[in-house]
């Protein structure tokens, strides 16, 4: 008698999929840990951080040019690829799961960013009239790759059969807003790595991160990471520096951004020497270490990894409401949430209670890490399990009985 559990058939659509990158990582996350209860097949044009001794991945050629006729061909490359694989190898798929509008066909979905609502805030920053004709053909880029994620958002997110994943809660009404609501709309948020991101590695390496970024024992380190510096909050942290000049604060931004267009903006307020753009490290946790606060005013964020893997080390947060890790967060109890990201009256009074009052600031790092322990990869990755299982279900029913029990 043949025993052998039957694993549902799964294929992940994603461009890319590695840890150096939020949405990517999350899915790197999960598909690793998801690989004993389902056949994985991955479509994607690079795969890194992955053991693809137990996928199967199937590699989809990059078109290189303009990132709009890449995501173009990447969008119909990959359909074509499944439609290959499915009509002459027989390859059938028991769930199709896309992170964010990948193909038209998923599903599942994970909404890890709503493009309409990102569209509306930095709508004025695409104004052709507000920039010099040199940037308007990258401007016109960006306006049009946005029209078509948004066209695609409408495709994909009204559609009744289509399971969406949230990661943060905030993110529900913005696709109720656009596009309709949702019957059913389970939040996962992502799960954290507690042997990486512990107090007690941050602080067994906090000497040595700190002699090697040359941090001097009285500099009070704020510590900010991730790209998209201006949506990420560095003008409202600058602004914030700039009222607390007479305390030894400095700032430190991990970013693979070029920052030359920030430094302008801090050079204008006289802060060159307190802000300091450094270069990521695949382990991030060296940066954690050094740090006395970080420091995440977004102006949007549907869950930002580094503040809630801050949070797991022990590090005192600041993150603003419009950030989904706020959602995990009791202001005043373990982090502190700016209501409003631009006002950096309000920052610079969080940052300067934190940088006096050490007591405070060592309970709310405790706190943090307290409440990061909640999450886990492994839990995470069960809840997503029971969702892509009982899509398997409902797609393995005959038709006649799907109208019966619909009806």
């Amino acid at each position: 008698m043949n025993t052998t559990k039957h694993r549902p058939r799964l294929a992940v659509v994603s461009p890319f999929l590695d840890k150096r990158n939020g949405t990517e990582r999350i899915v790197v996350e999960w598909v690793s840990r998801l690989v004993t209860e389902f056949e994985i097949h991955i479509y994607s044009q690079r795969v890194a951080d992955l053991d693809l001794s137990r996928v199967t991945w199937h590699r989809i050629p990059a078109l290189r040019g303009p990132h709009l006729f890449g995501f173009l061909w990447w969008f119909a490359a990959n359909q074509i690829w499944r439609t290959w694989h499915r009509y002459v190898h027989g390859l059938r798929y028991d769930v199709i799961f896309s992170p964010g509008c990948n193909c038209l066909d998923a599903d599942a979905v994970s909404v890890h960013v709503v493009f309409a609502e990102y569209l509306r805030k930095i709508k004025p920053q695409l104004r052709l009239m507000r920039q010099s004709v040199k940037n308007w053909p990258r401007l016109i880029h960006r306006k049009l790759y946005y029209r078509l994620i948004i066209f695609l958002e409408r495709r994909t997110y009204t559609r009744p059969d289509v399971q969406l994943v949230f990661i943060a809660r905030r993110t529900v009404p913005e696709v109720e807003r656009f596009y309709g609501p949702h019957e059913e709309c389970p939040v996962l948020y992502p799960g954290l790595d507690h042997k990486t991101f512990n107090p007690h590695r941050r602080l067994a390496v906090r000497r040595e991160a700190r002699e090697k970024l040359e941090i001097s024992n009285g500099c009070f380190a704020l510590l900010l990471i991730g790209n998209d510096w201006r949506n990420k909050g560095v003008p409202v942290l600058v602004d914030a520096l700039a009222q607390l000049r007479e305390l030894p604060v400095d700032l430190f931004v991990v970013s693979r951004e070029e920052p030359t267009a920030a430094r302008v903006m801090i050079q204008g307020k006289s802060l060159g020497d307190r802000v300091h753009f450094l270069p990521p490290r695949e382990d991030v946790e060296f940066y954690y270490a050094a740090a006395d606060v970080y420091a995440g005013p977004s102006l949007e964020d549907t869950f930002a990894l580094p503040p809630a893997e801050a949070m797991a080390s022990g590090l005192p947060v600041i993150v603003s409401s419009e950030n989904g890790v706020s959602e995990v967060i009791t202001h005043g109890v373990d982090g502190l949430i700016l209501a409003d990201p631009k006002d950096a009256v309000s920052l610079a009074a969080m940052i300067r209670r934190l940088y006096e009052d050490e007591q405070f600031r060592s309970q709310l790092g405790e706190k943090a890490a307290a409440t990061a322990r909640q999450y886990t990869w492994e839990s995470n990755s069960r809840e997503l399990a029971e969702i892509f299982q009982g899509i398997a279900r409902r797609n393995a029913r005959p038709a006649s009985q799907t109208l019966t029990q619909e009806t």
